[in-house]
């Protein structure tokens, strides 16, 4: 390259060869002297070529001269300056943000009404017509729910019982109170931890197993299919489930509360030195048949909530694999959130 008459005359090829040493070699120039950029000379140029022109330009605001047609066609197919300028998306103040959040929340509640209104269609009519149902279809859902959730539920629960038990332990320790573990133990296991930590375990399983499976049937085509066979995809899909987890749920959670309690036991008799006799005739004593129920029947609507949830967000799944994991992820943190609000209801409609 050389500079005549402020011209800086480019090479005859300007390809990806060289083009590390031009711009070497143009770094190293006065380029106060530059003007133009004259392309008489270039007859071969590429992409390469193109990016280092638009280099040169970048770094000196020059004009392109003599360019020959073929040059020029390759300028205007690979040149970034030659793009069109795209305008940024202005984005929505924070009313409109406001009123669309709004509006999206009032169609999928509606969406899920609707849908919680065909699974209990459904499920009360799956009780006296099976027609629609795979054969066994809800034993095997038993088995999936109920069987294969009761080691982790019985662990985790007896390591809670443990915990609760020792953290009380050490204060009621100092007042000479130490049958009131039993208080703690009984109360806290039977009408709030025993029903909430299920329910919990449930969402991470049960619902992320309902949402990954209909939203991959989905996904797959599968749901059309069934429709396609007149097969109701609710009857056949949620209710086997809907009815499983509802035989399951109050068995599972009579087991975390059993285990619970003694988990707590175990740290009554070792480290308080309580007899387990008195320990359980005080639990007995302070827990309330009102209490059972209420942890139990809590435990239902826990259950409901995890398929209802689950299935809402399976058959609104979108995309491929990727929209499959984004609809289990958000039907496990929508089970665990809505398992919570639930539970502070039912605190304040029956402890207050």
């Amino acid at each position: 390259m050389l500079i005549k008459d402020e011209k800086l005359i480019l090479p005859e090829k300007i390809d990806r060869y060289c083009v590390t040493d031009l711009l070497d070699e143009f770094h190293k120039l006065d380029k106060s002297k530059i003007r133009f950029f004259d392309l008489s000379e270039v007859k071969e140029i590429d992409s390469a070529g193109v990016a280092l022109l638009d280099e040169f330009q970048l770094i000196h605001k020059a004009e392109l001269q003599n360019v020959r047609e073929s040059v020029a066609e390759a300028i205007d197919t690979f040149s970034v300056g030659r793009l069109p300028k795209v305008e940024p998306v202005k984005s929505d103040n924070i009313f409109v943000k406001m009123g669309e959040g709004f509006l999206n929340w009032i169609y999928a509640s509606k969406d899920v009404l609707y849908l919680l209104a065909d699974i209990s269609f459904w499920s009360v009519v799956g009780l006296f017509n099976k027609k629609g149902q795979r054969k066994g279809s809800t034993i095997q859902q038993s088995l999936l729910i109920g069987v294969d959730a009761l080691g982790i539920i019985a662990l985790l629960s007896f390591i809670l019982g443990l915990i609760l038990a020792l953290q009380s332990a050490a204060q009621l320790r100092q007042f000479g109170a130490n049958i009131f573990v039993a208080d703690l133990m009984g109360i806290s296991m039977v009408t709030e931890m025993g029903p909430v930590l299920t329910a919990i375990i449930l969402a991470g399983r049960t619902g992320s197993s309902i949402a990954s499976e209909i939203a991959t049937m989905k996904v797959t085509e599968e749901i059309d299919a069934l429709k396609m066979m007149a097969i109701n995809p609710i009857r056949y899909i949620v209710v086997p489930k809907f009815h499983a987890i509802t035989l399951c749920v109050p068995l599972l959670v009579t087991a975390s509360i059993l285990v619970g309690i003694i988990g707590g036991l175990i740290v009554a008799v070792t480290y308080l030195d309580l007899s387990w006799v008195s320990f359980i005739n005080r639990i007995f004593e302070v827990v309330r048949l009102k209490d059972l129920l209420i942890g139990l029947g809590k435990s239902f609507f826990f259950a409901w909530t995890i398929v209802v949830i689950g299935s809402y967000y399976g058959f609104k799944v979108s995309g491929g694999a990727e929209g499959v994991g984004k609809v289990t992820t958000q039907a496990v943190v929508a089970s665990i959130f809505w398992v919570i609000i639930l539970d502070a209801i039912n605190s304040l409609i029956f402890y207050f």
